[in-house]
């Protein structure tokens, strides 16, 4: 039998583990600290079948963490969806004062989270949220004279946009002519406020003004976040406290406009069929992320309407 010919590098299998070289360290960043450790190479020993088909020798770059701690969106989505509550109404005599900030630490936020103001301020954020499940933004809805006052205002605030248009600048975001808007918002704030107050309920413009003022975004950053989305929210439970907006006024005073725009992180779960869980998962969300947040929370301002 005539031996087989030599088979050249080409006809040999391709072979699928690499094995760290023996003159280049393997280094990794250690966990307990931000400075590098080298690891020393594996041992060498002569190669064998087995050897050959052996797993490769992995050194991770960082050493796995333990005890993993539980997700936080997990851990949000097993606390219990927040309740609805009414809203109490104040009465004579009035104690208004200028709100101020109170919340600095983690330990605020657990006092706040604690108290009654809070579990009201959320349950009537809930209960705004219910005032418009199953409806269309074109179903008709209740509009007080109060209501439309309001909207007239917000329709206000529309047409200084419009006669305040963006500048020409080199940034594509924040356009500075937003702090010429603003500026304007801040310099008429109390007199739109005046515009729907009965006499009696005037002087709360002092507690209510910071609110509303403080509800269009930032002048210094030119930006909008949750915290300002809060701000509108605790106006509106204000006006609510001081019996201005009731239960039936609830679907006229929430958000409208293009659904993509006002709400994408909703518009992008809106196919999901159970819309009571959606609902419940966003308020536990908001609970979490916004209201449980010190830096959020730090600007929070609490009178006499949302008491501290």
């Amino acid at each position: 039998m005539e031996p087989h010919p030599p088979r050249s590098p080409h006809d040999e299998a391709p072979h699928t583990h690499s094995h760290p070289s023996t003159s280049i360290p393997v280094t990794g960043t250690c966990c307990k600290g931000s400075s590098e450790t080298t690891y020393a190479p594996p041992s060498q020993s002569p190669t064998s079948c087995s050897d050959l088909s052996s797993p490769p020798i992995y050194r991770p770059i960082r050493a796995p963490a333990l005890n993993l701690p539980q997700s936080n969106t997990q851990a949000i989505m097993l606390t219990p969806v927040p309740q609805s509550e009414k809203v109490p109404t104040i009465a004579p005599p009035f104690h208004f004062r200028t709100p101020s900030k109170k919340i600095t630490c983690p330990d605020d936020i657990r006092k706040f989270h604690d108290s009654s103001t809070s579990k009201n301020f959320l349950g009537f954020i809930v209960v705004l949220s219910e005032s418009i499940r199953g409806r269309k933004i074109s179903d008709p809805c209740h509009e007080s004279p109060i209501v439309s006052k309001i909207v007239s205002i917000i329709e206000n605030l529309t047409l200084w946009v419009d006669q305040i248009p963006p500048v020409q600048q080199s940034s594509r975001y924040g356009n500075i002519s937003y702090r010429t808007w603003h500026e304007r918002l801040t310099e008429n704030t109390e007199s739109l406020m005046l515009r729907f107050l009965p006499e009696d309920l005037k002087p709360s413009t002092i507690e209510i003004v910071p609110y509303f003022a403080d509800s269009f975004g930032n002048t210094i950053r030119i930006d909008y976040g949750t915290g300002h989305e809060t701000n509108f929210a605790a106006w509106l439970y204000c006006l609510a406290r001081m019996g201005l907006i009731m239960e039936e006024d609830y679907q006229a005073v929430v958000k409208k406009g293009p659904f993509a725009e006002h709400s994408p992180m909703l518009d992008d779960i809106s196919a999901v069929p159970n819309w009571k869980k959606v609902n419940g998962g966003m308020l536990k969300m908001y609970k979490a992320e916004v209201l449980e947040k010190v830096p959020i929370m730090q600007h929070f301002l609490f009178g006499w309407l949302i008491k501290w």
